[in-house]
């Protein structure tokens, strides 16, 4: 747009788009070209370049990224405007901030191991019987998905790890066969994060941000297992490198790793429950007896007595020796060790003394540790808002997500990852480490790409202490436990490899970064995401492989090809959409249920709607109560509770372009009126309050 021409008596107060711009010269010139001679007033309109409406027009807003960090502002009272007292009284504040703070750390870790104890006892004895099958096994496919559900059923990969040791170690797994199942640990250990995002979804950006960064973990170990489970297939190339360590070392049985956090969460959580883990490898390694054993643990110290008894056999055969066998005429008698168990002291947590079965008190802790998680999450997340305020802010952001100078600012994400892998060896799990980043991650402390390479450590942070306790086994399960724990690490290695060095090849980070952009729109589609990737899909899978290799050949390629077509697709469309024909350069030839989750969130919408309109007579009763004791007008239960919708005349403030405009000032009574009235009317516009 051409700009207007400048004047000279143009106002210099840039402050105000047009002032001033009706003035009638007193010295009125004669029009040339009229006959009669008669005078007629010229209106001159002044137009000032730098506050005429095309700058308006010319210049639109900026728009926000939604990835940027939140600033923090201090809200309350600087520290260079208290007094004494007030600064003395602001770090007793601070101090009391941070002891909150690790409280409510210290129960979210606990709730989170109480969780895990929960899903064991929902669904432990089928992840046993999951094992169980050694022939559905040896298919890599049913392996994998047998990781992943397992996992993501106990909530924990040390658990499914030491069922895979003890069954390589009893011969009824070989190394390669259990290779897949440990990629799928791998995954399943993913959850427990994802999980506590969900419960920061009252927030859009804070659920943006913590979603995103909780899946990055789970994009990054889907992809490492597309790219690896069949070149491991194929080339067997994990099972020959931990064989070859294996073997040039010489590894001997040695103390566990010392357990730091247990230490200091055990004396809460075994107030709560205790379980006997064993149930479920010896459920897993076929043991009958173990099918009604309870997951609970009643005694907690017992003796074991060995001793020398006299008991009758069928025939000599079955004696021990031939010296401590002799018979009376009527039997065959020997010496036999008869080991008896003798129970001491019962355990002194909650549900010792229960009658209920292991589902039902895995269904009660599984409500409330869910109910402790997500109310220490929003105490957490609310007290790190109290002190991240102002510099204290700045310089925590600064130092977690700032980089090295330039030559050596390659080295900050490797510097991170050996971070994330000492502070998980610490705490010795990789669950309590992502879960403990991910509020963070919302609150807008740590960025996705400073989180990504934290979450890179935290993966080989659990296979160290997966080594160090493989290397306190026992020698019979040594050399088959330090391979499996081996090839745990060494798979993780190679997927850094893939996924961190080259920054193009980041694809966990776009990936999550879409994820949490549609759910953030779509709160639903993260629960969706959860169920389908972590249960439908693997659960699916594993059902096309007990009915054999055809049948899952013959349905998983036509829905691979599908979706390496769409994917081929959409790059196109992006990249170069010149090359595709004019109907595919766009989704609109498919129906909008099919390139759109609109209808489905309207759908979603109807039937939440309408669950929550048919709630419970007790429901109904209890908020109607609460809502005549609080507030009597406002009760959505009672449906007393309606949208203030009122049509209002608000009037709005124009700018001084349009409100302070005369064009005809001083014009005779022959200028029509009108024109003056043309911009100087009050606008008054009429919308709804909601």
């Amino acid at each position: 747009m051409a700009p207007w021409p400048e004047v000279e008596n143009a106002h210099p107060n840039p402050g105000k788009y047009i002032e001033g711009i009706s003035t009638v010269e007193k010295d009125k010139e004669i029009d040339k070209g009229d006959k009669d001679g008669t005078k007629t007033p010229v209106t001159k309109i002044e137009l000032l370049p730098s506050q005429s409406i095309a700058t308006l027009i010319e210049e639109p807003a900026g728009v926000e990224d939604p990835w940027d960090l939140p600033e923090f502002k201090h809200k309350g009272i600087k520290w260079s405007e208290r007094d004494t007292e007030g600064k003395v009284l602001c770090i007793f504040q601070g101090i009391g901030k941070f002891v909150l703070l690790l409280g409510f750390l210290y129960v979210f870790v606990c709730s989170l191991d109480v969780l895990s104890s929960a899903f064991q006892l929902v669904g432990g004895k089928m992840a046993g019987k999951f094992f169980s099958n050694n022939s559905i096994m040896s298919n890599p496919l049913a392996g994998l998905m047998i990781g992943v559900l397992v996992t993501a059923m106990v909530q924990s990969s040390s658990t499914s790890t030491s069922i895979i040791v003890s069954m390589v170690a009893s011969s009824l797994l070989t190394v390669r066969t259990a290779i897949p199942i440990v990629m799928g640990a791998n995954i399943g250990t993913s959850i427990t994060n994802t999980f506590v995002a969900l419960m920061q979804a009252g927030d859009r950006s804070v659920f943006r941000r913590a979603f995103a960064g909780a899946t990055v973990h789970d994009f990054f170990n889907w992809l490492s297992v597309l790219v690896l489970l069949p070149v491991e297939v194929s080339t067997h190339y994990l099972e020959v490198l931990t064989n070859l360590v294996v073997e040039s070392f010489h590894f001997e049985t040695g103390e566990d790793a010392p357990p730091l956090l247990k230490v200091i969460t055990d004396p809460l959580t075994k107030q709560i429950i205790q379980l006997d883990k064993k149930v479920i490898g010896q459920i897993a390694m076929n043991n009958a007896a173990a099918q009604n054993k309870s997951l609970i643990k009643i005694w907690c110290k017992t003796l074991t007595n060995v001793t020398q008894m006299n008991v009758t056999v069928p025939s000599v055969e079955n004696c021990t020796s031939l010296s401590l066998c002799w018979t009376d005429g009527f039997h065959t008698w020997t010496i036999k060790n008869v080991t008896h168990r003798e129970n001491i002291a019962k355990c002194q947590h909650i549900f010792v003394n229960s009658n209920l079965q292991d589902l039902f008190v895995g269904i009660i802790l599984l409500i409330v540790s869910l109910l402790v998680l997500c109310g220490c999450l929003i105490m957490i997340v609310k007290v790190l808002g109290s002190v991240l305020e102002g510099q204290v802010a700045a310089v925590i952001k600064k130092t977690i997500n700032t980089d090295f100078p330039f030559p050596f600012s390659w080295l900050t994400g490797y510097l991170a990852i050996l971070v994330g892998a000492g502070m998980t060896f610490i705490v010795q799990s990789s669950s309590v480490f992502t879960s403990t980043l991910t509020p963070l991650i919302g609150v807008g402390v740590i960025t996705i790409e400073r989180a990504y390479p934290l979450t890179l450590g935290a993966n080989i942070g659990t296979t160290t202490t997966a080594i160090m306790a493989a290397l306190a086994s026992p020698g019979s399960t040594l050399r088959s436990s330090l391979q499996i724990a081996l090839c745990h690490f060494f798979f993780n290695i190679t997927g850094i490899l893939l996924w961190y060095p080259i920054p193009f090849a980041r694809l966990p980070i776009r990936m999550a970064k879409g994820l949490g952009t549609v759910s953030a729109k779509y709160r639903w589609f993260a629960v969706f995401y959860l169920v389908l990737f972590f249960f439908v899909i693997p659960l699916s899978v594993f059902g096309l492989s007990l009915a054999g290799w055809p049948v899952l050949v013959g349905v998983g390629v036509p829905v691979v090809l599908v979706v390496l077509l769409v994917v081929v697709l959409k790059l196109l469309q992006s990249r170069c959409p010149r090359v595709l024909p004019s109907v595919l350069q766009t989704w609109s030839f498919l129906p909008v249920c099919m390139r759109s989750l609109k209808p489905w969130d309207l759908g979603v919408s109807l039937v939440t709607g309408y669950c929550v309109r048919r709630c419970c007579c007790c429901c109904r009763v209890c908020c109607r109560m609460c809502c005549m004791l609080c507030c009597p007008r406002c009760c959505r239960c009672s449906k007393c509770c309606q949208e203030l919708e009122e049509e209002q005349d608000v009037r709005i403030k124009a700018p001084e372009a349009f409100s302070n405009i005369v064009m005809v000032e001083e014009a005779p009574d022959e200028v029509p009126k009108s024109r003056m009235d043309t911009l100087n009317t009050n606008t008054v516009s009429s919308f709804t309050a909601l």
